[in-house]
């Protein structure tokens, strides 16, 4: 039987990747990018996602060729890492990117990320491939002050009550992104903030769609019938008109085996009802 590590690499295309160096966690994280897209169609659809087992996942991810969120990618890399010999650490954050004018309370603690240490102790660095549109790109040390260079734009981590937070310089302005605790997490409370964003009736993956794939050189983000796309150039905006043409793009530019959700017009008419949300 082909293991859960090897299905994995041969489906983000980095077969060839060996050893436990930092040029290894690299190639990892940006073909892991490439390949699976971040998506949210199963709680949109009313299919809680609770099981974050590396069976599940691998099968979600790999063999049945989905996406997901945090919990997913990131709750999938980890066990990759893991069996490939680096030490790796579950962490849990708070989304604070585009909040403007929200409650001044906290949001829940609902981002799942990785510390992830080589087998020589070199790191820690901040692993995380689940963060949709704005993923971080690279593997960062975990370590505040200095501006740190991905595969795109620059990010950084800053002290913070919590631990850390972290920002991507985005055209220009420093933009939070979410704020991060540095006490790990078990599988059981990562499975519990999981369950509660894939079911809770106000989250935003249950009342909308979106979905993100992040190549080389672009940065691919959909939001309900508006897809954008990032270059370093600028940017080009799509806005399509119907439920059938939102599909046509999940499946054939974000690679999402839409035959897994079940009848298709079933899907239409729940994508329909969200296209503008």
């Amino acid at each position: 039987m082909v293991s859960f590590r090897t299905a994995y690499l041969a489906h983000v295309g980095d077969t060839a990747t060996a050893g436990d160096s930092v040029a290894t966690l690299r190639a990892i994280v940006a073909a892991h990018n490439r390949s699976i897209p971040f998506e949210n169609l199963d709680p949109l659809t009313g299919v809680p996602v609770a099981d974050l087992s590396v069976e599940s996942l691998t099968d979600k991810l790999v063999h049945r060729r989905r996406g997901g969120y945090c919990y997913e990618h990131n709750g999938l890399l980890g066990y990759v890492l893991e069996d490939m010999g680096f030490s790796v650490q579950r962490l849990a954050g708070r989304v604070v990117w585009m909040r403007e004018g929200h409650s001044d309370e906290p949001p829940p603690q609902t981002h799942q990320v990785l510390a992830v240490t080589l087998p020589d102790g070199t790191g820690p660095y901040l692993v995380d491939v689940g963060f949709g549109g704005q993923t971080l790109t690279s593997p960062i040390r975990l370590q505040s002050g200095a501006e740190q260079q991905t595969r795109h734009e620059p990010y950084r981590l800053l002290d913070h009550s919590e631990g850390y937070l972290l920002q991507a310089l985005i055209r220009g302005e420093w933009q939070p992104l979410y704020t991060l605790s540095l006490e790990p997490r078990p599988r059981i409370d990562l499975e519990v903030g999981s369950w509660y964003v894939s079911t809770h009736p106000a989250s935003g993956f249950v009342v909308g769609l979106s979905a993100a794939l992040v190549t080389d050189g672009e940065r691919w983000n959909l939001r309900g019938r508006n897809l954008a796309v990032h270059r370093p150039g600028g940017t080009t905006r799509t806005h399509f008109d119907t439920a059938d043409e939102v599909l046509e793009v999940l499946s054939q530019r974000f690679g999402i085996d839409l035959s897994d959700l079940g009848d298709r017009a079933a899907l239409r008419a729940r994508v329909d009802e969200v296209l503008d949300r």
